[in-house]
Parts: C-alpha cells; sequence; structure tokens
C-alpha cells in the first residue's frame, strides 16, 4: 500500500507540475522547502526529551496551535515542541509566532521523506491540526511507535462525502488514529463513520473559541491604534481574509457612505499575500486617499484618515479589535469563509457571506444567537454598513451578542491538553 501511494503522488505530481511552476514563476509559491519536502531533510532533533510533532497545513491552522502549544508549555514545560507547516505563508507565520520552536516544512507522503523526517524528529506524538490524512505519514509515524492525534479535528461535508468513495483504502488509516478531538457531534460520528474506533473520538468542542481575542486592549491592537492614527469617536469596518471580488465592494460602500458619515474608516486585509499588490491597484484606481501597512511607522502615524491596507501576515486576529463594523471575506466565493470568531471575540458587529461551509457550525451558531448578518452582495453589504453606523445601538447589541456567545463556548483547549495527556502516557 505505502509504495503503490508512492506511484500515485507521483503521477499526480508530474500532471500538476506545469501549474506548480507556473504558479511558482508567478506568485513564488512552492520554492522554498525542496529538500524537507522531497526528501524528509527536516532539522535533526538533539536531546532525549519526550517530543510533540504538531502539524498544521497553513496560516489558520497556524494560529489554531497557539493555545494548544501554551498550555502544552505551561503544563508540561519538560515536553518538547517541533511544529510543520505546508504552504510559504504558513512557515512565514510560524516562524514569527513560534520562534522559540523548531519549525519546519512537513515532508510530501512519499515513504522515503515521512521516514527521513521521523528518524530525525524521534516524535512521540505527532498531533494534525484539524484534518491531515497523509498516509504514510500516519503510518510510519505509528510504525516508530509514536500516537498520532487528530485536534479541532473537523471534516466537512464535501471532503466526508470523498472520505466514503475512499471506503477501504481510508479504513486502515483511520484505525491508526490515537484520539480525535472533535469540534462536534456531527465530525465526531463522521469519524468513526469512516472507521476511527468509537472509544478513540472526544467531542471538545472546537479551539477557534479558545484562540479568539476579547480584550480591545491587549497590546498589539493598542500598538496598531496609535500607528494607523484611529481615534476613539471614529467607527472602524474592517473588511478581512478577503477575496475578490469582496475588496472591491469594500471600497465602494466606503466610497458611498464616508460623505455622510466622516467618522467612518476601512482597513482591508487581504486573504493571501500574492494580492496584495492588485488590491493596491484597485485603491490606486479609486482615487481615495490609502496607505500601505507597511508605510505607517510609529515615529509618525497616518492623520489624513486614509483606507488602511494591511499587507503583512499573520496580524489580522489583532487589527479585528480597532473594529466596530466586520466583514469575514472568503465567503463570496468558492474558499468556504474565513474565521468569523475573531472578530466576534472582540464584539465587533460580525457580517459575512452565504458560502461559509468550512465553518458551518459556527455559523450556525452565531445565526441563531443572532449575533452576525449574512450580506450576499455588495449592495446588502452597505446596507448592513448603514444601519451600524445609521444606529450605533444596533451594532453595539450585535457585537455583544456575538462576544457573549465566544465566551460562553470556551473551553476546548483543556479538554484536547487532557486528550493529549492521556495519549502519551498510554
Amino acid at each position: 500500500m505505502p509504495y503503490l501511494l508512492n506511484l500515485i503522488y507521483l503521477l499526480g505530481l508530474i500532471i500538476v507540475s506545469p501549474w506548480l511552476l507556473w504558479r511558482s514563476l508567478r506568485t513564488g509559491r512552492y520554492r522554498e522547502g525542496f529538500g524537507e519536502k522531497l526528501f524528509g531533510r527536516v532539522p535533526r532533533r538533539r536531546g532525549d526529551r519526550t517530543c510533540i510533532w504538531l502539524h498544521a497545513v497553513s496560516v489558520g491552522e497556524v494560529n489554531l496551535l497557539q493555545t494548544i502549544l501554551e498550555t502544552i508549555t505551561r503544563e508540561a514545560p519538560d515536553l518538547e515542541c517541533v511544529i510543520s507547516t505546508t504552504t510559504k505563508t504558513g512557515m512565514e507565520l510560524a516562524r514569527k509566532k513560534y520562534s522559540q520552536h523548531t519549525v519546519f516544512y512537513c515532508p510530501l507522503d512519499f515513504t522515503w521523506a515521512v521516514k527521513s523526517a521521523i528518524r530525525r524528529i524521534r516524535p512521540d506524538m505527532l498531533l494534525l491540526a484539524e484534518l491531515e490524512l497523509w498516509p504514510n505519514l500516519i503510518h510510519y509515524a505509528r510504525k516508530a511507535g509514536a500516537e498520532v492525534v487528530v485536534v479541532n479535528g473537523r471534516i466537512s461535508d464535501r471532503s466526508f462525502k470523498g472520505y466514503r468513495k475512499l471506503g477501504p483504502l481510508l479504513r486502515p488509516v483511520m484505525r491508526k488514529l490515537s484520539a480525535v478531538a472533535a469540534q462536534d457531534e456531527t465530525t465526531a460520528e463522521r469519524f468513526i463513520n469512516l472507521g476511527v474506533p468509537q472509544e478513540n473520538v472526544t467531542v471538545t468542542g472546537s479551539v477557534k473559541f479558545d484562540g479568539a481575542q476579547t480584550d480591545r486592549g491587549n497590546p498589539d491592537t493598542v500598538r496598531f491604534a496609535e500607528l494607523s492614527g484611529i481615534e476613539s469617536e471614529e467607527t472602524v469596518f474592517i473588511a478581512g481574509s478577503t477575496q475578490s471580488p469582496e475588496e472591491e465592494a469594500a471600497i465602494e460602500v466606503y466610497r458611498n457612505l464616508h460623505k455622510d458619515f466622516p467618522q467612518l474608516r476601512l482597513i482591508i486585509v487581504p486573504r493571501h499575500p500574492e494580492r496584495f499588490d492588485e488590491v493596491a491597484d484597485l485603491l490606486a484606481r479609486s482615487g481615495m486617499p490609502w496607505i500601505r501597512r507597511s508605510d505607517l511607522t510609529s515615529a509618525q502615524p497616518s492623520t489624513d484618515k486614509p483606507i488602511i491596507l494591511v499587507n503583512a501576515v499573520g496580524e489580522l486576529r489583532s487589527w479585528w479589535g480597532l473594529a466596530q463594523i466586520a466583514f469575514v471575506g472568503g465567503s463570496w466565493g468558492s474558499r468556504g469563509g474565513q474565521n468569523m470568531l475573531e472578530p466576534s471575540g472582540y464584539g465587533a458587529a460580525v457580517s459575512f457571506g452565504p458560502l461559509t461551509r468550512n465553518f458551518r457550525d459556527i455559523v450556525a451558531m452565531l445565526l441563531a444567537a443572532e449575533a452576525a448578518v449574512v450580506v450576499a452582495n455588495q449592495e446588502q453589504m452597505e446596507q448592513f454598513v448603514r444601519q451600524c453606523l445609521r444606529s450605533p445601538e444596533y451594532a453595539s447589541n450585535l457585537g455583544e451578542k456575538a462576544r457573549n456567545l465566544v465566551l460562553s463556548q470556551q473551553g476546548a483547549v483543556d479538554k484536547t491538553y487532557s486528550i493529549v495527556r492521556e495519549s502519551l502516557s498510554d
């Protein structure tokens, strides 16, 4: 089976290689970590401390690890944690956030790559964030004596349909999972249906609730307020984790409203760094004053009230603390939505589009609590922002419900750590 997978992976790599080359030349992706990805030449771990290898695919999962890592470090300081990621943006953020830990690119799921990486790391546990079911990685980790644990586990409708089609091929992989910390009952049932022993699955809730900051007075948010010259009487509208055409809509909404509501400020945070220049071109063509976040300096904060384009990775969760009105992007197209808990935790009046399959349960909870609003297009976005500006009480009430929901759901990290601790002691 492992060698059949090698063949399948190689054929797939050959088929997509022209696209990968084009994307690499166009965006700079896929140029780093060839030795780690293709041959498992990850940093060799020294010493014999008990080791947890935590894997996070990209930016969202890297952020997700923060509260888990903090808990492990606090409760078990003798444990050694190493972190892998898959994408360039995930790597940049992981190196920035977790500089005290060894960080590397996860090997591709070829037998030779994962075996080499496991020999070098010698993990006692492989901890997978959300859902990264690479058969060879899981197989050889277990063969080397490591426990394999999925944390904040989730399986979307689309993924579940795909996994069910794999049937007998996937069940041996699922049976190798030592434990699954599932976000909800539906996900737990799906893991069991796919072959994970029922006794190995626990519903913990979503770690994302624990990771949501709720204090607008945190140092980074305060620093960004000073850096951008935003004052307390202003109303900040942030469009974050955006994709096309969401930025263009937010710019037009701001254009239509800022004359009637001069206190309105707009901050745009695109989801992908390779689109920073594209959004900068949109702003340049708009004819309105704007500035890149990289051009803001603490020595001279902006005073002319421009639109701010945040062209930095990993800062959005702190910028959200400035928002009274929020639009969470990736929800008008095929992306499936982005994390709406971050602005919710701060008590912003939160909106997002109708296409949020990746956060289906969280969206259902927010809407059931009347703590968020769905806006399907630019017209509805403008109506929402206008209502928040005309009625600050409406916006405040919406935000208070969102924050209360986040606070009521926190606690998943402690349950997750209990599973990690028990798995290590087995």
